[in-house]
């Protein structure tokens, strides 16, 4: 036998001995690209043997991959081995390496230097093992990253069980849901729209404006990690998801549903119930059997986080149901009123937004403990009590988000505008972190000079004005 081929005999031996904790991380067979192509969740050796792991979005789990390469001579020979990983081999080689952590990949809250050397089989499933086990304490399966199909292009009808296939960052359960809910997945895909624009809008006067949330599915880790960040985000992925379908029944835009039931109490005199209520109910069991299904999947990463992320996605579904109002409508002679024609409506998805901010500032953060015969989310500081069902939980601490840094998943606030009277979050002050701003002028355009004509339309000019705006260093 060959040196090459006693290489690969002992490198498919050593990967099939540690497929008892590779078994928790399924995924169809594949091919292990370039190095160069991770920007994600991996492990590089310093030259020529690699062992990288990251996530696969469709399935919420991992995969594996073992590059070998020596000097200019590659060979490529891909095996599928139990438990549905693949190990591509490029050559061998028997020196001994370093593994640290990619710096796309590296944590300061979450560090871990690997120094294992790579040499016999028992190294390498010892190296397999240390880090298959980082990665379950990690946790960095997202359950948000269906937000990517905002990104769905319009020309894609989704009127095909096989367009499921086609969308990006759904995990096998939503596919699954898609093609037995396909008359669904337009308003969900206006769903995730809708979350991006308004945490875009909500936050746009923070430090941390949810920029990197438009990198769905590939997020930065300050939506990786459990940050309150992210609490917000899943809970304002909840909600709105509930939100759109709900409206959508109301509109007519589903065949599933149609209006909301009609309260059995009386609405007062004067009033009357009619209209086309806002239908919560069946917008909260589909959206919640959507959105919830990646943190309910067996293998999809740390339970302390599916525990925060699930618990996050209610609060913003209590957030949506205590926006649920009655709304009215006046008839009667000359609009005097008389009778009111009332039904249930939500409030505006920027008004729940809002709502979920003010949580988001007051979040509570939280260790995962033993509680009686098992763990459970309590908070840190005042773990006496259990963790209130209408607050927003969090486990990692954030950075202060005014440098540049992706490793934490901060874009810094350079250049970004800020108002110079104010003493909110977005005065100079706070946004620019003490280092200061730079004035520039800006020319307006603006109505002006507007005359009412009867009857009855507006005419106005168009007015050109400079004013002076700041952005920080």
């Amino acid at each position: 036998m060959t040196h090459t081929q006693t290489n690969k005999h002992t490198l498919s031996a050593a990967s099939s001995r540690s497929l008892s904790l590779l078994s928790l991380f399924p995924s169809p067979p594949f091919l292990c690209p370039p190095l160069a192509e991770f920007n994600s969740f991996y492990l590089r050796l310093t030259s020529s043997v690699g062992i990288c792991i990251y996530s696969i979005l469709s399935a919420a789990a991992a995969k594996l991959c073992v590059c070998w390469e020596k000097g200019s001579r590659r060979r490529r020979a891909g095996a599928a081995l139990p438990g549905k990983v693949a190990v591509l081999q490029e050559g061998t080689t028997s020196k001994l390496k370093e593994i640290h952590c990619s710096e796309n990949w590296e944590d300061p809250l979450l560090r871990v230097d690997f120094r294992l050397k790579v040499g016999g089989c028992g190294k390498m499933k010892l190296s397999l093992a240390i880090f298959l086990s980082f990665i379950l304490q990690t946790g960095i399966c997202s359950g948000i990253k269906w937000l990517a199909l905002s990104k769905t292009p319009s020309a894609l009808a989704l009127n095909q069980t096989q367009h499921c296939k086609q969308l990006e960052g759904l995990v096998v359960s939503q596919v699954q849901l898609c093609r037995s809910n396909l008359e669904l997945m337009q308003t969900i895909v206006q769903a995730a729209r809708e979350v991006i624009k308004t945490c875009r809008r909500t936050f746009a006067d923070m430090r941390w404006n949810c920029s990197s949330i438009e990198l769905a599915p590939n997020y930065l880790l300050d939506l990786e990690r459990g940050t309150r960040e992210s609490a917000f985000v899943y809970a304002l992925s909840a909600a709105a998801i509930s939100h759109t379908i709900a409206r959508a029944c109301t509109t007519g835009d589903l065949p599933g549903c149609s209006c909301g039931p009609i309260p059995g109490e009386t609405p007062g005199p004067g009033y009357r119930w009619g209209g086309c209520a806002d239908n919560l109910n069946y917008g909260l069991v589909m959206g919640s059997k959507f959105s919830d299904a990646p943190m309910k999947m067996k293998k999809s990463g740390s339970q302390a986080h599916k525990l925060m992320h699930l618990h996050n996605s209610e609060v913003g579904r209590q957030a949506l149901k205590a926006s649920l109002e009655m709304k009215c409508k006046c008839h009667g002679v000359s609009g005097s009123c008389s009778i009111k024609t009332c039904w249930k409506g939500l409030q505006e998805l920027r008004d729940i937004a809002q709502d979920l901010k003010n949580k988001y500032l007051s979040a509570t953060k939280v260790v995962h403990r033993p509680m009686g015969t098992r763990k459970q989310l309590v908070p840190k500081d005042i773990d006496i009590r259990p963790v209130k069902e209408t607050e927003l939980i969090y486990l990692q601490s954030s950075p202060d988000f005014c440098m540049k840094n992706e490793k934490v998943g901060s874009h810094g606030t350079q250049d970004r505008q800020c108002n110079k009277t104010s003493n909110g979050s977005d005065s100079c002050d706070l946004m620019c972190c003490g280092r200061g701003y730079n004035p520039y002028m800006d020319k307006v355009v603006e109505r002006c000079h507007c005359k009412y004509h009867w009857c009855c339309y507006v005419t106005c000019k168009k007015c050109e004005r400079t004013v002076e705006r700041y952005v920080c260093k």
